[in-house]
């Protein structure tokens, strides 16, 4: 072997085995790639607004249509101290991912993006910081904060909130981190408990609401607008009940043409709803548009249309497409998603044991989390001290290479080389000891011998 390379390799397994112990310590963290930046001084924090303490008139507000999302999350980052974010957006709740150093900001954002006055929206902000965050995020992916406990929907709307945050670049190594351990909190819910068992569902729950003024289903014409996954499994239920018909109207005529013909029935363009609408006996409309698609004169010349037949009509969407003056009109019976919840409800309370066993699991997760995050303080630290120990490595090197380009004996350049490298990774936790006094003395003796696994 080449006497440099030797030189080098035999340096390069010292200064290896000098800081070992403190790799061991630091729970490995100093093979992972972290950012160069002061992440310690940003918290990490959950804020939103959800059906738990919000009116529907109030989620409507604040909710954003998914085109909106990529470009509202570059105009968060860039006029707000915020340096990750993801944005969640349901029917049932508008919650924020973010790190910084205080929530405040973010909540005003929220408020002036949708041009609101902060006293509409702030009666119902929560925010959570750093464990109750981390824990709160758990606990939505597993369907713990559903409206319907244990819906399976709120997993695959989490996971699109993440892809978008990842392209629109504002998704950093914090979050993406969350997003991910939250997906596996989900899915060990999910196979260990039986929380996702007996869901009443939304859909099921509107077939319930339709039940109540058509005792019979099978001859009632069903309009289904927009093409979605709630419109769908509202589609597959009623579908059991062998309606007389089923009409999906959709913006895009090939996606609402493929979803009829899977429930057997037929599409229409939007542009003919208006006409078509008195044909109808229930109306399930759940689409992205910012307004409403069914308003109060055209409901009102339907009904005259149909002699005053009755109407069910099934709000799904938030904002809502339906105006919410329709359901004053006699013989309308409009109900939103909120009214779906209520009767969702029923026979959570016979679950209870089930959620105590997944609030156990969100609970040790993120425990395992907030270590892993706690984790990351030190990782400043610790690359301080490889750039320390890599500049004496170099010093002691370049010296020893001039030793040996000058014919100095191999052996003696190599014992030299070993002393003045741990003389180096010496002198600092030496002289600290030896300059404490007391308690003080103590507790770094404590510590060294910790670090270096020191048995006097």
């Amino acid at each position: 072997m080449d006497i440099r390379n030797f030189v080098s390799a035999k340096l390069h397994f010292t200064l290896w085995r000098s800081l070992e112990h403190v790799a061991r310590s630091g729970n490995d963290i100093i093979s992972q790639d972290f950012p160069r930046t002061a992440a310690t001084a940003m918290q990490l924090f959950a804020l939103g607004i959800s059906h738990h303490n919000a009116p529907l008139a109030v989620r409507e507000q604040v909710a954003f249509v998914p085109e909106q999302l990529s470009r509202a999350l570059h105009h968060l980052l860039h006029t707000k101290p915020v340096r990750e974010a993801a944005i969640l957006s349901t029917c049932n709740r508008t919650e924020l991912y973010f790190t910084a150093e205080h929530p405040a900001a973010t909540a005003e954002w929220l408020s002036e993006y949708h041009a609101l006055p902060a006293e509409r929206i702030q009666p119902y902000l929560y925010a959570f910081p750093q464990r109750d965050a981390v824990r709160h995020m758990f606990r939505v992916a597993s369907g713990l904060d559903s409206m319907v406990l244990g819906e399976p929907q709120i997993l695959g709307q989490m996971k699109q909130a993440a892809r978008t945050a990842d392209e629109a670049g504002t998704l950093g190594t914090l979050l993406n981190k969350l997003f991910q351990r939250s997906f596996s909190v989900a899915k060990e819910v999910r196979s260990t408990t039986a929380i996702g068992a007996n869901i009443v569902s939304m859909a099921a729950a509107a077939v319930h609401l339709s039940e109540r003024t058509f005792d019979k289903l099978q001859k009632q014409n069903i309009l289904f607008i927009g093409v979605g996954e709630m419109t769908e499994l509202c589609a597959a239920h009623f579908f059991r009940q062998k309606p007389q018909r089923i009409t999906v109207a959709n913006r895009s005529r090939k996606r609402g043409e493929a979803f009829a013909r899977r429930f057997q029935g037929d599409c229409i363009s939007l542009d003919e709803v208006a006409e078509r609408l008195p044909q109808y006996d229930i109306v399930v409309s759940c689409t992205a548009s910012s307004s409403p698609i069914i308003g109060l004169e055209m409901v009102e010349r339907a009904l005259a249309e149909r002699n005053r037949r009755p109407m069910v009509m099934i709000d799904l969407a938030v904002p809502r497409d339906i105006e919410a003056e329709v359901g004053t009109l006699g013989g309308i019976f409009l109900y939103t998603i909120d009214d779906l919840g209520k009767i969702a409800e029923d026979g959570v309370e016979s679950r209870q044991s089930v959620v105590l066993e997944a609030e156990a699991i969100v609970d040790a997760r993120a425990d395992h989390f907030l270590h892993w995050m706690d984790s990351r303080e030190t990782v400043p630290v610790v690359r301080a001290l490889r750039d320390t120990a890599e500049r004496s490595r170099r010093h002691e090197l370049e010296h020893a290479l001039k030793r040996l380009a000058r014919g100095d004996n191999p052996e003696l350049v190599l014992e030299r080389l070993s002393h003045g490298l741990t003389n180096k990774l010496l002198h600092a936790p030496t002289r600290t000891l030896n300059q404490a006094e007391g308690g003080e003395r103590a507790e770094i003796a404590q510590m060294l011998a910790r670090i270096y696994h020191l048995h006097p």
